[in-house]
Formats: structure tokens, sequence, C-alpha cells
């Protein structure tokens, strides 16, 4: 008997060391694959799928043995503590349909309480963020580039097309099941997992500090433009373009008081119908000058120091990479999500090359920064004061979310957080917290008086924000944290985009910065 009994406990610890061995070696193999060192064979994979079994079956008759209060749990316990905790892979479902804890809201409400929207409103939100009236600088784009010009839109469509769609791919990570569970919910989460374990914060620091600068100086171009606009409608008035910044400014003050976008939101569908007026008006009256488009001044060959501003141009115009995963997570069939981008994306590149060449046909090399200076008098007063409208009421979007960002970072990080709150215990804004609203707003209003140069600030955000946001950082992040299920076309194209990208971003970032020297040195206006 106490021989039976001495050779089963002989084979149980056998068998124990054998599956602490084989799931320290899945474990190691599986991380070091998803790091990108390595590429996971088929057993490393199948090793990884069956830890991830194995910790799900523990994790459970843990918390089984826990709420029965068994000393055997107790024991358990301190083992999984041992072996990492509970952390390990916690955030992998059993399904596809299972919500995360993570998930959970105070108060125990779910994601799911939260109304979704459907594929088609996706769509028309993408549309509007791709489609906004920052398409007027594109006519400028093409002088400096001619059919290149025309090129790099179709391009930038459809890079930023394919880097959208890594970039939603980079919130899932298949269970063991083979099924793809969404196991992040933002830019940053995306970002801070690429990062870990050694900097667990540092990417999305990074992300928080691109978004910033990508809205504020979205602000600042909304005030540029409307002085500007302003200054071209009225040049009979004794009135600066700076001053008419100024008066947009003081319009815009009331922004500093939003505590949430509902009353914003109600405009979107004005600014939507301004813009098709605008676009309207422009290209019949470029349309009724057909006969005098000047064909040959398309070129193929480039400025060479002007065209990296047109493409940092036209790569802020198609920027909405910031707000696709909250789009995505809230939508009500997220796996028409591809899709979505596809037509969006195609519609917005017909629409751009089309706007864009029949401008430019137009006027020529005496195409503006702002393709609305060029139109005679009668029609631009108009046309400018529908776009003063919409920059207008589009100021508060980029403006929220960029005091969203600064005060999540700064002032509600939990106990992290460098200032004290700025909502009061009943959710009222704070004086000081108030101030530094104002502060911004008169920030943007000192950078649109002191910079006022659409184009090139247009060009400078795009190299600068515009390329990380939508070309380097998804393609780095799927690679990162796709590699182990990339095809080599994959790979490749990654590659390419980061490559291609950074190039693009150093050149037009260089340019633009020079562009604005030489501005200022012999007082260059728009």
């Amino acid at each position: 008997m106490a021989h039976l009994i001495r050779h089963k406990l002989s084979n149980k610890l056998t068998n124990a060391a054998h599956t602490v061995s084989n799931k320290s070696q899945a474990k190691v193999s599986g991380v070091f694959a998803r790091l990108g060192f390595q590429a996971a064979t088929d057993e490393e994979g199948l090793g990884f799928a069956e830890c991830d079994d194995l910790d799900y079956d523990y994790r459970q008759g843990m918390q089984m043995d826990v709420l029965q209060g068994d000393e055997e749990g107790g024991h358990m316990e301190g083992e999984g503590e041992g072996e990492g905790g509970l952390e390990g892979d916690s955030h992998y479902q059993r399904d596809g349909t299972g919500r995360r804890a993570s998930s959970l809201k105070p108060g125990g409400s779910l994601d799911e309480d939260k109304p979704k929207i459907t594929t088609w409103e996706a769509g028309w939100n993408v549309t509007n963020a791709i489609q906004g009236m920052f398409v007027l600088g594109l006519p400028y784009a093409i002088l400096h580039g001619g059919y290149l010009g025309l090129f790099l839109i179709i391009f930038a469509a459809v890079v930023c097309c394919y880097t959208g769609k890594i970039l939603i791919a980079c919130l899932y990570e298949e269970n063991e099941d083979g099924i793809k569970v969404r196991v992040r919910d933002s830019y940053v989460d995306i970002a801070n997992a690429c990062c870990a374990p050694r900097f667990p914060a540092l990417g999305g620091h990074v992300v928080n500090v691109a978004q910033i600068i990508e809205l504020v100086m979205t602000c600042i171009l909304y005030v540029v433009v409307s002085g500007n606009l302003m200054y071209n409608s009225f040049p009979g008035f004794p009135v600066s373009q700076k001053a008419w910044s100024v008066v947009a400014t003081v319009a815009l003050l009331p922004c500093a008081f939003l505590k949430n976008l509902k009353a914003v939101s109600k405009f979107s569908l004005l600014c939507t119908v301004a813009h098709i007026i605008i676009n309207v008006l422009v290209v019949a009256y470029c349309l009724s000058r057909a006969r005098d488009w000047a064909w040959e001044k398309v070129k193929f060959y480039i400025d060479v120091k002007k065209f990296p501003i047109s493409i940092g141009i036209i790569v802020f115009s198609y920027t909405s990479q910031i707000f696709l995963p909250s789009l995505e997570g809230n939508m009500q069939k997220p796996s028409e999500f591809h899709c979505m981008m596809e037509w969006s994306h195609i519609a917005a590149c017909v629409l751009k090359g089309l706007f864009a060449l029949v401008a430019y046909l137009t006027w020529a090399d005496a195409t503006k920064e702002v393709i609305t200076d060029n139109l005679p008098s009668t029609i631009r007063a108009v046309v400018n004061l529908f776009l003063v409208a919409k920059a207008l009421l589009s100021y508060p979007l980029p403006f929220f979310a960029a005091v969203e960002v600064l005060e999540k970072s700064f002032f509600q990080d939990g106990g992290r957080a460098i200032f004290p709150d700025c909502y009061g215990p009943t959710g009222q804004l704070k004086s000081w917290g108030l101030g530094l609203r104002i502060i911004l707003v008169v920030f943007t209003l000192l950078m649109a008086v002191f910079v006022p140069h659409f184009a090139l600030l247009m060009g400078l955000t795009g190299s600068l924000t515009g390329a990380g946001l939508c070309f380097l950082l998804p393609s780095l992040f799927h690679l990162k944290l796709q590699w182990r299920n990339l095809l080599w076309h994959h790979v490749f194209f990654d590659v390419a985009i980061f490559v291609i990208g950074g190039i693009c971003a150093i050149s037009g970032f260089i340019h633009s910065i020079e562009g604005l020297i030489e501005a200022f040195r012999y007082n260059l206006h728009d």
C-alpha cells in the first residue's frame, strides 16, 4: 500500500514538473514572438495556445477555491502569485462575445449600454473628417506637384485606408480558440502595449503629445483661415487680417465653458451643408471657365523645394486615425469596418482629386493657398462667409478633444496626475480650470496672429504629426503586435510605408520650416 501511494505521488510530481517546464517554454517563445524577435514555430504557437488554456482553467479553479474559502485555494493562490499572479493573459476571452473585466465602467455599467452606430453613420463620420475645409489647400498642392500631386492624392488615400485597417487590427488578438478578441480600446492602449514591459507608458505619452499638437494646430488653422477669409472678403474695410483673427477668437471664447459637445453636435449638419454649398459654388464657377482651362500648366516635373510642403498638405487632409479605434468600437457591426474605410476613402479620393484639378486648371500659376481667394469679389464674399461660419462651428470639436487629452493626462490621471482635478465634487468647472481653457483659446489666437500662413502651417502639421499618426506609428505597431500573424507582403507593405512616410515627414517638415522662415524674412503674405 505504501509503495502504491509513493508511486502515485512520484507520477504526480513528474507530471507537474513537465507541465511547468512546457508552460514556461511556451510562454517565453510566445512572448518573444509577439515582441517580434522571432517568428514562433507551429509547435511554439500551439504551446502558447495550450498555455492560455492552462492559465484560464487555472484561474477559474483558483477563483472558485477562493470563493469557497478552501485552504487548498489559498495554496493555489500563493503558487499563482509566484508564477506572476492573476495578471498573465487575463485580457483574453474564452469566446468573442464575452466582456473583459476592464470593460466595466464605474457603477457597473457595460460598454453595451452605449448606443451603437451603423456602418453608414461610421462612414459619414470618416467622410466628414477627411473631407473638411482643408481640401481648400489641395489646389495649391497641385500647383507645386502637377500630375505627381494628383497621384499623391490617390496614393495617400490608399495608404491611409490601409494604415487605418492595420491600426484597428492592433486592437485585437487571437484567443486559444483562434477567435479574434478586442483586447485594447484606443490608440494610446496600442502604443503602451508596444512599449511594454520595459516602458509601459512611453508609447501612450508619445501618442498623446502627437494628438495634442495636431488638435491644437487644427484649432490654429481654423483661426488663421477665418482671419484670411474675412480680410479677403472685405478688402475695403480698414481691418487687417490679424484684427479679423482677433474678432474670430472673441466669438470662440465661449468654447472655454464647454462641458460636453451636445450643443455643438447640433451644428454638425449645418457644417456639412455649408461645405457642400461651398464646393458646388467653387466647382460651378470653375466649370463656367472651362474654355480657358490651362491644361498645359499641369506638368510632370515638380518643384523640389515646394513639393514636400504639398505632401504635408495632402497627408493632413486624410488624417482620421486618431478617432478610428473609438469609432470601430461603437459600430453595430465592426466586421464591416474594412468595407466602410474603403468606400469612404475612394469617395474622398475622387472628390478631392477632381476639386483640386478643376480649381488648378482654372487659375494655374495664380492659384493661392486658400483657393477661394481666387474667386471674383462678388462670389468670394458669399463663399467666404460660409467658410468662416464652418470654421467657427468646427473649432469646438478639436478644441474640446485637446482639452480632454490635457485634462486626462495632467489633471485626471488617478493618483499620478501632476496637477489637482480642475472639476469640483459636483462636476462644476473650477475657476482656474476655466482660466486654463481660456489660455488655450488665446494661445491659438497668438499663433494665428504671428504665423498667418495657412498652407505652410497645414504642411508643417501634416509632416510632423499627420505622417506620424497616419503612416509611421500604425505600420510600426502592426509589425510589433501582429508579427506572428503577418505574411511576407504585409511585412513588405508595413516597412515600405514606414520608410516612405519617414522620408516624406522629414522632408516636409524641413521645407515647411524653411518656407515659414522665408515668409517672415521677406514679409510674404498668403
